[in-house]
């Protein structure tokens, strides 16, 4: 008999609640008979869009929260006042080891504090990062952090590369997967106080495929697997890749549609393009866990549409069919 996968969805939470979500939670039920979705939000808001759909019913249940946190409220003070917030109700359900996962397009800054304050950290873990799959030429590589842990240490950076490292093996299924810290150079003497600390103990840490300093600029072509950083750089890294990824779509449709050369051209390479560009988009990898809490906790980005949705859950699916946070917990506790 299967083991079911019980993922908790922030339904208010992102610019396009509830709608998208909706959508995305009722696809994931009905391709797949071993998950099963809680709504959380405004009951009869969340029950209006569910009307539109038929699905297995068993296997997405509603849960009520009357309130909201906004983007910009304090994340923690926000945490603590609405106790009654779709994320807050979300997160304890996790926390009481009814679902196994929290997806929300919410508040960034609440999910993270929440993840830690609400869910918890598994024993020995010191700092959860962000890290969300990045496409590459080759694939996928793994950033982390990317949100969570702007003033870092050393020693979270080697945690780091291995609960990514973990990650990449387990749920997106690289072999040995390559590990390499963000650097202004490859050299070993480069770097900022951090990266010159952090460095010799990713070099002698047993267990992980450290192959040195990745510059930004590699990052797109695959260099590694797991790129290891703070939050801040990771941020920084993250949200050019992402910019630069809108802006060179813009430029290319804009050049195709250009004349009627141009647009007779675009026909003729509508599909191999659109093939190329679909390995680029990162909706298409689900969400960023925080990796190293007691429950799964995910977050997707605020646009984020019904297949961002959808590939999140099954995201979460992989995640626990592959024992992640189990892995974690052990490697760490032979620390």
């Amino acid at each position: 008999m299967e083991e079911m996968t019980r993922v908790v969805l922030d339904a208010m939470g992102g610019d396009n609640a509830p709608s998208e979500i909706v959508k995305g939670a009722v696809k994931a039920v009905k391709e797949h008979s071993d998950v099963s979705v809680v709504l959380v939000g405004q009951e009869d808001v969340v029950k209006k869009e569910l009307e539109q759909y038929t699905y297995p019913t068993d296997r997405i249940a509603v849960t009520n929260a009357d309130e909201v946190i906004e983007t910009g409220e304090p994340p923690v003070t926000a945490i603590r006042r609405k106790k009654n917030s779709s994320i807050v109700v979300g997160l304890n359900i996790v926390k009481e080891g009814l679902a196994d996962a929290f997806v929300s397009a919410g508040s960034t800054g609440a999910i993270l504090a929440g993840g830690q304050l609400i869910v918890g950290r598994i024993k020995g873990v010191e700092r959860p990062p962000l890290a969300p799959l990045i496409p590459t030429e080759k694939g996928v590589s793994i950033l982390a952090d990317c949100g969570a842990n702007v003033d870092a240490r050393p020693s979270h950076l080697v945690q780091f590369a291995i609960m990514g490292s973990l990650y990449m093996e387990h749920v997106v299924g690289i072999k040995n997967p390559r590990v390499a810290i963000l650097n202004i150079g490859l050299e070993e003497e480069k770097g900022n106080q951090l990266v010159k600390e952090t460095y010799p103990l990713l070099k002698e840490c047993p267990g992980i495929n450290f192959i040195g300093s990745v510059e930004a600029r590699e990052v797109p072509a695959g260099y590694a697997d797991v790129i290891v950083c703070d939050a801040f750089a990771g941020n920084v890294l993250l949200k050019m890749f992402e910019g630069t990824g809108k802006t060179f779509l813009r430029v290319i449709k804009g050049a195709l549609t250009s004349s009627v050369k141009t647009k007779i051209g675009a026909l003729l390479i509508k599909k191999a393009l659109k093939d190329a560009l679909k390995k680029f988009d990162a909706s298409e990898y689900g969400g960023a866990p925080l990796l190293g809490c007691k429950g799964l906790v995910v977050k997707t980005h605020g646009s984020a549409k019904a297949g961002e949705v959808y590939n999140t859950i099954i995201q979460c699916r992989t995640f626990k069919q592959q024992n992640i946070n189990d892995k974690i917990s052990n490697r760490f506790s032979v620390e």
